[in-house]
């Protein structure tokens, strides 16, 4: 067996075990070894492989790896979901109970009461709705 030949199993192993892992980190290490690969075909000395593995494993860690990272990661460009109390922010809610100026009330979103109030000097009363801007804690600051 020829050593272009050893060089292109190792590529080939490492890119089986790619399969199995993530990271895009091993299949670096095979296109070092298809670098390599060519080095022996051209005969060239083993000093000469070595140095062909170690720039092809970089350049692949440079400029293929994050682009096969981007590439995959299917949640790079979908909206992000906001959950917990980030996912109040922006929905309406029911006053159940008078907001007061300077003061605090409650309102209903989803049949869940949170005490609210509001940011400048307003009121609301029940019934209205209002739009949850920010909290702080477990209090709600709304706006109409």
């Amino acid at each position: 067996m020829e050593i272009w030949q050893i060089w292109t199993a190792v590529a080939l192993v490492f890119f089986l075990i790619e399969i199995f892992t993530s990271g895009f980190a091993l299949a670096c290490f095979s296109i070092g070894c298809i670098f390599s690969a060519i080095g022996a075909a051209f005969e060239l000395s083993l000093t000469w492989q070595f140095l062909f593995f170690a720039v092809g494993t970089f350049l692949a860690f440079i400029f293929v790896r994050p682009f096969v990272l981007n590439f995959l990661d299917k949640n790079s460009n979908s909206k992000v979901i906001t959950t917990n109390m980030d996912g109040l922010i922006g929905r309406t809610a029911v006053v159940s109970e008078p907001i007061e100026k300077n003061g605090y009330g409650y309102v209903k979103i989803d049949g869940d009461e949170w005490k609210a109030c509001f940011n400048d000097d307003q009121s609301a009363e029940k019934g209205e709705k209002v739009i949850v801007e920010s909290y702080e804690s477990i209090i709600l600051t709304v706006k109409k």
